[in-house]
């Protein structure tokens, strides 16, 4: 393997690790991210690290603030709505076209999905914060099973990468709502199912709108 190579999949690897404990808060949004720490944590030399932080300020996980270096994108009520409204905007959208192309494998990963989701609910509805994390991996698993079967590859990543900002907020807040939730994804299912695109939009709608809502209400953003 060449240098090269090596040096592009430690980078790889470190940007994946940053991204995903920005995104489920182990990275605090507002926190400063300090190079010599971060190489030490990640593995990774500090070019390399500045060559991460700045493809994730692209990402709109990073602040450059110029001089001072780099921080965690902080997070705000309006943030998350506009997150939430371009989430929303996407998956209505590739979802008649997933339910229109969706084959019996595309079924069975729906299946699949909503069933590891639905047994990590059952787990969060006792009150349990333990196991939130793979929660919404499970979560971002059933949703992007729904339209995985699009036809559109940019579609999918757009939508992936937009979902990662709106499930970083969700983790911030922790935000579970319940037999709520539970009641949306299994109706969301059954619509999948039924090929009812216009149903399964309607609820959508109201899922992601309800926990806008209740996130904004219960007042945890900054």
């Amino acid at each position: 393997m060449s240098i090269e190579l090596v040096a592009t999949s430690i980078a790889d690897r470190a940007y994946a690790r940053i991204r995903t404990d920005i995104i489920f808060g182990r990275l605090e949004p507002g926190a400063r991210l300090r190079l010599d720490a971060l190489a030490e944590r990640y593995g990774a030399s500090v070019s390399t690290l500045r060559e991460i932080l700045s493809r994730l300020t692209s990402d709109g996980f990073v602040v450059a603030e110029g001089q001072r270096g780099f921080q965690v994108a902080p997070v705000s009520p309006a943030g998350f709505e506009d997150v939430a409204a371009m989430r929303l905007l996407l998956e209505e959208y590739a979802l008649p076209l997933s339910f229109a192309a969706g084959d019996l494998e595309w079924e069975g990963r729906v299946v699949a999905s909503h069933h590891k989701l639905s047994v990590m609910e059952q787990r969060m509805a006792t009150g349990s914060q333990e196991d939130a994390e793979l929660w919404k991996r499970y979560d971002r698993e059933f949703h992007n099973a729904l339209i995985s079967a699009c036809g559109s590859r940019t579609l999918l990543d757009l939508f992936g990468d937009v979902y990662d900002q709106y499930l970083r907020y969700q983790m911030v807040a922790v935000v579970f709502r319940g037999n709520i939730a539970a009641l949306e994804h299994h109706a969301l299912l059954n619509y999948a199912l039924a090929r009812n695109a216009e149903e399964a939009c309607a609820t959508l709608r109201r899922h992601v709108d309800g926990c806008v809502s209740h996130t904004l209400q219960r007042r945890v953003l900054p």
